[in-house]
């Protein structure tokens, strides 16, 4: 039998919940605040608990926070009617289970607390673990992850759940989809917030000059070298060290990053002296390392090392529901103190921003405001100022369509934030049948013809269950 122990203030939603675990499978408590929830939760000790973000006095995060020093392992599933990407990765970095807002969806409610029950451990058999005291930092709105989509929460609840990590975390996206503020949520959420977030971009670099940004040199490296200098590697220890656009790096220079991954070590240029790094590192590509790979223009051993947990970042395109939400964000950011006055928008205006493809993401959406505050002459943005000398993406051609309606099912068009994920695995699933079918089953041939090795092919193979 299961003891639940629901925090709530509002009766109604207590006795919704009391109607829905009405079986000998559970024993109900109720509470309908912070001081309730804990008392109740050492006396009767239940085996999940259920809690609400807003509550009068302190709020869930906070006892979030106080049951999980009093029981780590104790599964918490945080609901709310509003959920800020703040409020969602400081669950998850906390130690909730799973984080669900109002209205609930009770099929998916039910399967959550289900498996949060078969993999609770009790108390008696888990070790107690060091409770997160570290105050989290200030984090300045220019940083902030904005949106409420379920594609962009599932990337809030993942940041939340690996901040306290140390393990390498590689971030994908096109260009403009927030790759630099992901990381930097990262480090803010994390152990090593109080560090350094050093932060280098390889494509803008030259890769003589990036090497010595990179890892430093001594005196008398190189002509021109006239005195010692730190790397960035250096400069982020103890932090966090984003390397952006890491698939524009030079083969030679991922050997050497491979070496600091392994071994935490590197040399200054021009130096003969092992030095100690503990940075963690934050890559990000807009490029398919995979296609990459098979070029040999990246070292597979690296992408391994680097994907030890992957973010995938969604475009604008697929999250269109947080274009009036990131919009506010941005007229709040760029009007102030520009005209003396808060600037709005018109609601046509709107409709062409809901309307518009954003090839270039978040960034173009931010350009395009920005642009709009400057030259509007009233307080309005009309919608001719939006998009005045810019191109408009065109729909689909017909042909186009079909070829991608064999990759477009309902089951895949059904998953809000997943599609382009969904639809790439169904495309790379029938690749993989096709050349195992041309080879009759040869691996070491069905890896020849894809170009890919064997290691990848495995693990597609794996993947896709086509054993």
């Amino acid at each position: 039998m299961y003891k639940l122990l629901i925090v709530d203030d509002e009766q109604s939603v207590r006795y919704s919940f009391k109607k829905l675990f009405n079986s000998s499978n559970y024993t109900f408590n109720e509470a309908s605040n912070a001081d309730e929830a804990i008392a109740s939760f050492k006396k009767e000790r239940p085996s999940l608990v259920i809690l609400d973000i807003e509550m009068p006095g302190r709020d869930g995060i906070q006892v979030l926070k106080e049951l999980k020093e009093l029981s780590p392992k104790t599964p918490v599933i945080i609901i709310t009617a509003y959920g800020s990407g703040d409020r969602v990765i400081k669950a998850m970095k906390y130690g909730a289970y799973e984080y669900i807002e109002k209205p609930f969806d009770i099929p998916r409610l039910m399967v959550v607390i289900e498996e949060a029950l078969k993999n609770s451990v009790s108390e008696e058999e888990s070790a107690a673990t060091e409770p997160f005291k570290k105050k989290l930092p200030a984090i300045k709105s220019e940083e902030v992850l904005v949106g409420e989509s379920t594609a962009i929460k599932e990337v809030f609840k993942l940041i939340g759940r690996v901040a306290t990590s140390d393990a390498s975390i590689l971030i994908v996206g096109e260009s403009g989809t927030g790759k630099e503020l992901v990381a930097k949520a990262i480090h803010n959420y994390s152990d090593r917030a109080a560090k350094q977030f050093i932060a280098i971009n390889c494509a803008a670099i030259p890769e003589n000059l990036l090497e010595s940004e990179l890892f430093g040199y001594e005196k008398g490296a190189f002509t021109g070298a006239d005195k010692q200098k730190i790397g960035k590697f250096e400069e982020a220890n103890g932090g966090t060290l984003f390397l952006d656009e890491i698939g524009d790096m030079s083969l030679s220079l991922q050997a050497k990053l491979l070496r600091i991954l392994q071994e935490g070590t590197l040399e200054r240029l021009g130096g003969n002296k092992t030095l100690k790094v503990d940075a963690r590192i934050v890559a990000a590509t807009n490029r398919n390392l995979e296609n990459d790979i098979i070029s040999k223009a990246f070292r597979e051993d690296l992408y391994y090392r680097l994907k030890v947990i992957t973010i995938s970042l969604p475009p604008l395109r697929m999250r269109k529901e947080d274009i009036p939400l990131l919009t506010r964000h941005f007229l709040r950011r760029h009007s102030s103190g520009t005209k003396g006055e808060t600037i709005s928008l018109h609601p046509d205006s709107m409709k062409q921003l809901l309307d518009y493809n954003w090839p270039g993401n978040i960034r173009e959406l931010e350009n395009v405001i920005k642009r709009a505050v400057i030259l509007a002459k009233g307080s309005v943005i009309s919608p001719d100022l939006l998009f005045e000398g810019v191109e408009r993406q065109v729909l689909q051609s017909s042909p186009e369509r079909s070829r991608l309606s064999a990759y477009l099912n309902a089951n895949i068009i059904s998953n809000e934030g997943e599609v382009y994920k969904l639809a790439i695995e169904e495309f790379e699933k029938d690749l993989i049948m096709w050349a195992l079918k041309k080879t009759g089953g040869n691996q070491v041939q069905t890896a020849k013809l894809l170009g890919i090795s064997r290691v990848m092919l495995h693990e597609r193979i794996d993947k896709f269950k086509l054993k």
